[in-house]
């Protein structure tokens, strides 16, 4: 999956956990092995995904879009 880093020393540290998460949720996993879903609500918050899909697992998760989009309206039209 990695191939440009060394997976054994990523999967030691925390930063590098979510930085293999972050890759194969974005890019997709070679090997049918399936990413916990208790790993991904731990580091939710700092993940960063690209925003399509993000609100696609918001909405899968939490059965609902935890990070709006910003109204468009003005603040006079309310």
């Amino acid at each position: 999956m990695v191939w440009d880093y060394d997976e054994a020393k990523l999967k030691r540290t925390k930063a590098g956990k979510i930085f293999l998460l972050e890759r194969s949720i974005n890019y997709g996993q070679r090997s049918r092995k399936k990413i916990q879903l208790r790993e991904v609500k731990k580091y939710w918050d700092k993940l960063h995904l690209f925003p399509l899909q993000k609100r696609l697992f918001e909405l899968f998760i939490w059965g609902k879009y935890r990070s709006s989009p910003k109204s468009k309206k003005s603040f006079w039209m309310r």
